[in-house]
């Protein structure tokens, strides 16, 4: 949601916090003020996160709102899956925007993991980000980061090399046909939907492997490899197979299956296998499958067969 402004004479010198509050209906002044402490409202294309700024004349101010949580996220011990002086992997939770977007700074998982290494003494020197890869707001799971300049160089090769192992879990509408393949495509932005789209010229290849490890009528949970990462590869792979991701409505998904609601689209970054970039010893790394998947309730209706707790952690593997 965005809301565009100019500010009129009348508005000279009133703060940002007031005049944004007597303009907008649907939002409290609570709500307001925590949203330009996000970073959420722009003036002349600038961020601005101070609530007592004064309006002039002429300026163009814009309010960003995603309608996500207004609580900034910050990151605690449990989201540390491994940790060294090169290296931080977070398992990210579902609802939380890697980088910056207009409707905030604060609380994305990068201003979150600075606010985390910043408080990190144990090495005796300032840690800096390194991002290398990205996860859409909506995914949950593994995710790397390098923090130290000597690692970022050997991460990112890894990635452009397509030599890490990025594996995930979809809970998938219906059931992918054949039940076991590659899917291989070129993807393109589509600049009046927004969205991404297999295309016949242009656009960059995209790779996904997968394989159904157990489905019913309905639900299908696969098994993931990718080897390229383009932006919503999985979803739209899927989504043109005829078997969008559940919860996915952006690709056609359906919010509501099996007497079930999921709320994002069910797509888990389960299992990441890599070499450290500076030691080059072997790392892998696995996510437990978060509860907002209903992957046990679905396994105690008997909806999936085989049943969901017979899969041992070799079966996930493509």
């Amino acid at each position: 949601m965005i809301h565009r402004f100019t500010i009129a004479d009348t508005a000279k010198g009133v703060r940002l916090d007031n005049y944004l509050a007597e303009t907008i209906d649907e939002l409290s002044k609570s709500a307001i003020r925590k949203i330009i402490d996000l970073g959420g409202v722009h003036i002349d294309g600038k961020r601005v996160r101070k609530c007592g700024r004064q309006m002039v004349l002429g300026e163009k101010v814009e309010l960003h709102h995603d309608n996500q949580p207004l609580e900034p996220f910050r990151i605690a011990p449990e989201h540390i899956v491994f940790q060294d002086k090169h290296l931080i992997v977070l398992n990210k939770p579902a609802g939380i925007e890697c980088q910056p977007t207009p409707s905030r700074y604060k609380g994305t998982l990068y201003e979150a993991l600075q606010i985390w290494l910043d408080r990190d003494t144990r090495f005796g020197r300032k840690l800096h980000i390194g991002m290398s890869q990205r996860l859409d707001r909506n995914t949950s799971g593994l995710i790397v980061f390098s923090i130290h300049p000597n690692s970022h160089k050997g991460l990112s090769h890894q990635i452009q090399q397509r030599s890490m192992g990025k594996h995930y879990l979809a809970l998938v509408e219906h059931r992918p046909d054949p039940p076991q393949g590659t899917i291989r495509s070129f993807l393109a932005k589509q600049r009046r939907s927004n969205v991404m789209k297999s295309v016949q010229q242009g656009g960059r290849e995209a790779i996904t492997h997968y394989r159904v490890l157990t489905s019913s009528s309905r639900l299908s949970l696969v098994a993931v490899r990718l080897e390229t990462g383009r932006t919503h590869q999985i979803r739209v792979h899927f989504s043109e197979a005829g078997c969008p991701l559940a919860g996915d409505i952006k690709y056609g998904g359906t919010r509501s299956i099996a007497g079930i609601t999921f709320n994002r689209q069910c797509l888990h970054s389960w299992k990441i296998d890599m070499l450290h970039p500076v030691t080059s010893a072997p790392l892998h790394f696995t996510a437990p499958i978060p509860d907002d998947m209903a992957l046990q309730e679905l396994d105690a209706a008997g909806e999936v067969h085989p049943p969901l707790h017979t899969l041992k952690p070799g079966d996930i593997i493509i």
